[in-house]
């Protein structure tokens, strides 16, 4: 393939530029053919013969001595020790535990559930100890600690660390596992971070490294080139990855995907394998997504998103000769919601989407990436092809809220507060008990969430878990559970009844 010098500009470092250029003079001037500029010139006008340089010669042992290495490669070779070790601090280990379903080979039919250990990777993008990983590193995890590198000499922290090796307590802030994102805090102050790169255009072919601890070996860099810079694994999932061929392993997971100048321009999330190592297709969210997420979680503790009451899809050849739609490219609306915005707006399933916000749309991850970033007090403008006639209609654009969100929204951080437990809770109520169709008792205190600000106990719950009683005595309102973990004595036992998912356990703890 021919590639102009315009092209290779864009697509290689400076340094591999001024690397490819000494290896092109230097194979010029080492050729053993005579150019025809020589073969005509005069006899007398040659040079004289150059005495041939000094070859390094053996040593007393028999052993030659190595020559120096060319001053393009020193270059090269300082940029990337430089890049790696501006990257590195900022990039921790994840060790999460919790109790999880293990396989059972007898017959009895019973559930066996084990405590589980795993490692992830994640990234510091905020001094204070806001950290992104993958929501599949933290989804379920009784406790998570973040072990952070060994800092350099040069590089001050204020920490306060709970044992050696600098590992600190984890608290999730917020997770999304539809684009497997989550964000965790830990107490810090003057942490290294890297920058997200979201405004950044990355290219096929461009140098990137990925950070982590693969199979637990922390800080570890692989360098590869961007493989793909959109890949859609599933067309019918608005989910786009950057493909890259740098080598990811079992603990990269949650660990940043660089460019040469030390920008995350992605999330590593997952590998294609046959052996279950990397064998070259590794896939990470692009920035742009993390950036979305980041804010949105630390703003609401999980995201926000505008919705239009309907549903599209991609248009298939197949699917487009079994309708008889005039192109077999682009995006169908599937369905329409009863009675929603897009239904008002007079939206109907069958008709192809050519552009929304004047934004032209061809892909489901662009249609989808306009509904996210649409503010959600303006409507939208969408352009659809019905049979062969033009329409623009104007759609009114809503909040998706799950049973989370909703929840989220009726706290108050005055009201909703327990410090000693570090948790926002609401006191169970009719409105609370309707969103909640699978309620087995109807009393208790719902958990909102953690409190990042503050340091609490290792309770083991988690959001939309239900109290139900501490220690024996039941819980009615959040009132109430303040006063009953306030008059617990520290490092006494706490036994708390919790319905989780429909089921009722019991968790235990140690008040701090």
């Amino acid at each position: 393939m021919i590639v102009s010098n315009r092209k290779l500009h864009a697509f290689f470092p400076a340094a591999l530029i001024l690397l490819l250029a000494t290896v092109t003079a230097w194979a010029q001037t080492a050729s053993p053919s005579t150019s025809s500029a020589q073969k005509q010139a005069p006899a007398q006008q040659e040079a004289p013969p150059q005495k041939p340089a000094l070859q390094p010669g053996p040593s007393a042992s028999g052993v030659i001595p190595p020559s120096e290495p060319p001053q393009v490669l020193q270059q090269l070779n300082a940029a990337l020790e430089g890049m790696v070790a501006k990257v590195s601090p900022a990039v921790v280990q994840i060790q999460v535990t919790g109790y999880s379903q293990v396989e059972n080979k007898s017959q009895d039919n019973t559930a066996l559930i084990a405590r589980q250990s795993a490692l992830g990777s994640g990234v510091i993008l905020d001094p204070s100890g806001y950290i992104m990983t993958n929501a599949h590193v933290v989804g379920g995890a009784q406790r998570i600690r973040v072990v952070l590198p060994v800092p350099s000499i040069d590089m001050p922290m204020d920490l306060a660390p709970i044992g050696k090796n600098q590992v600190f307590e984890g608290k999730l802030i917020g997770l999304d596992k539809d684009i497997d994102l989550a964000l965790i805090k830990i107490n810090g102050n003057n942490l290294p971070t890297l920058p997200l790169g979201n405004g950044r255009r990355i290219h096929q072919g461009q140098l990137v490294f990925a950070v982590g601890s693969p199979e637990g070996l922390q800080s570890t860099a692989t360098m590869g080139v961007v493989s793909a810079v959109a890949r859609q694994i599933d067309p019918d999932k608005p989910m786009v990855y950057i493909q890259t061929d740098a080598p990811i392993n079992p603990g990269n997971s949650g660990g940043p995907l660089v460019d040469m100048e030390g920008y995350v321009v992605g999330i590593n999330t997952f590998i294609l394998t046959q052996a279950g190592g990397s064998e070259g297709l590794g896939f990470a969210i692009p920035a742009r997504v993390v950036n979305f997420a980041y804010h949105s979680f630390r703003k609401y503790g999980h995201l926000h998103r505008s919705i239009i009451g309907a549903q599209a899809q991609t248009i298939t050849p197949a699917l487009a000769q079994g309708l008889s739609l005039p192109r077999n490219w682009g995006l169908i609306i599937s369905d329409v919601k009863p009675d929603g915005p897009a239904e008002a707006a007079g939206l109907k399933i069958g008709d192809i989407v050519l552009a929304a916000d004047d934004r032209h749309v061809e892909t489901l991850p662009v249609f989808v990436g306009i509904l996210y970033l649409h503010p959600v007090d303006q409507v939208l403008k969408l352009d659809v092809l019905r049979g062969t006639e033009k329409k623009t209609l104007y759609i009114p654009v809503t909040e998706q809220k799950d049973k989370e969100d909703q929840i989220a929204d009726l706290s108050n951080a005055q009201t909703s507060l327990v410090s000693q437990l570090a948790i926002l809770a609401v006191t169970l109520d009719d409105r609370l008990r309707s969103m909640l169709p699978d309620l087995r008792n109807p009393n208790g205190v719902v958990v909102v969430g953690r409190a990042a600000d503050l340091a609490g106990p290792d309770t083991g719950l988690t959001t939309g878990d239900i109290i139900h009683s501490v220690n024996g005595a039941p819980i009615a309102s959040v009132d109430a559970l303040r006063a009953s973990v306030k008059a617990i004595k520290s490092g006494d036992s706490v036994a708390m009844q919790i319905e989780r998912e429909g089921h009722f356990e019991f968790v235990s703890f140690e008040m701090e």
